[in-house]
């Protein structure tokens, strides 16, 4: 195992809403606990390198991007999963570790970023080939790759946030994959991206404690906001409340905290004493708040309107990304194992569906 390698794990496992040592299997999923037997709530083994998902609108499988092992395994695999049994529909198999995840509208092309060697790669989901790639030509102090980490897409375009010091956000044609504009100076190590319908903006997190408020139509960062001043803070995750104009941050390491900004101004407008906060969704349609507990082992369900905890899940070791299905009904996250010393996994990485209208009437 390299340095670089073990270096940028770090970094990524930190920054995630995180290789062929372990096959999958299609066995039925399991109950969460033992003890909750009667629970709607469904976890399956995965794989090793466990990291974000997306739903495909044309085939409605669920997408799981894996990195696979970091230590002495090559490459990773992208899992096409039925969305009810998740069981294993289809396997595509890479020659580099995927990591961040996005769909396009149409659920034809799966975008997943190659962190560890600093590139993205488009996937055709039918047949699971990789369509085009791109390779960013960043190198740190020590000639490493910037480490490409959280992707979004936005009217034709992918922004990706680089894990870097000063950081930069690489925006690009998603159909060609040509890079189009680079945003620098985004701080340190850019963690999360969102893109809001109601201001027209994109925000930016970083490991320095700021939100970045860019336009799209120039690329340029308008403003730098730092809700929690001078006090340490490594943001992570974001979500919107569109209907309240409520952007929702979560922090999981420094300030251990979720905060709840002015989308319009990055006020301060709640913070939320949450612990240890890693992933966070929004759901309009159910009027709830997730969240991820990365060391605590727990999601937590709020309610959106007074913020109270309304469900709270155990799922140890370390419950990391979230995605919610499109009708707002259905959860899916991923729990992670932490690492040896030799920084190979403890075991498979997990995934969880959570049928939220079910879970409500225990």
């Amino acid at each position: 195992m390299t340095k670089r390698t073990t270096a940028l794990a770090a970094l990524i496992a930190l920054a995630l809403t995180g290789c062929s040592a372990h096959q999958a299997t299609t066995a039925k999923p399991t109950p969460v606990a033992a003890a909750e037997q009667k629970s709607p709530v469904e976890q399956r083994e995965l794989s090793e390198g466990v990291y974000e998902m997306a739903l495909s609108q044309q085939n409605g499988a669920l997408y799981v991007a894996t990195a696979q092992g970091f230590k002495d395994v090559q490459g990773g695999v992208v899992y096409k999963l039925d969305p009810v049994s998740l069981k294993t529909i289809g396997q595509a198999h890479t020659d580099l570790k995927n990591f961040g995840a996005v769909m396009d509208p149409q659920g034809k092309t799966l975008y997943v970023t190659n962190s560890l060697d600093g590139g993205i790669s488009a996937m055709n989901v039918e047949d699971g080939k990789v369509l085009n790639r791109l390779m960013f030509s960043e190198r740190n102090e020590k000639g490493f790759p910037y480490g490409a980490r959280e992707i979004i897409l936005h009217d034709g375009l992918l922004y990706i946030g680089g894990v870097a010091d000063p950081a930069v956000i690489w925006v690009v044609d998603a159909k060609t994959l040509k890079l189009k504009k680079r945003i620098n100076n985004a701080g340190k190590w850019v963690t999360g991206l969102l893109y809001s319908e109601q201001t027209q903006r994109i925000y930016a997190a970083n490991g320095g404690g700021e939100i970045l408020v860019i336009n799209p139509k120039t690329n340029r960062i308008e403003k730098r906001w730092k809700p929690l001043g001078e006090k340490e803070a490594l943001l992570l995750n974001l979500a919107e409340d569109p209907a309240t104009g409520r952007l929702f941050v979560t922090d999981n390491s420094k300030a251990k905290t979720t905060l709840v900004l002015d989308i319009n101004t990055g006020k301060v407008l709640k913070n939320l004493e949450t612990g240890d906060t890693l992933a966070v969704k929004f759901n309009a349609k159910r009027h709830e708040i997730y969240l991820t507990q990365r060391e605590s082992g727990k999601l937590l369900i709020l309610d959106s309107n007074t913020y109270t905890v309304k469900k709270e899940l155990s799922l140890p070791p370390h419950p990391n990304s979230l995605l919610l299905s499109a009708d707002g009904q259905t959860l899916y996250l991923t729990v992670k194992q932490g690492f040896n010393k030799d920084h190979s996994t403890k075991g498979p990485d997990s995934i969880v569906r959570v049928p939220l209208a079910q879970l409500s009437q225990l």
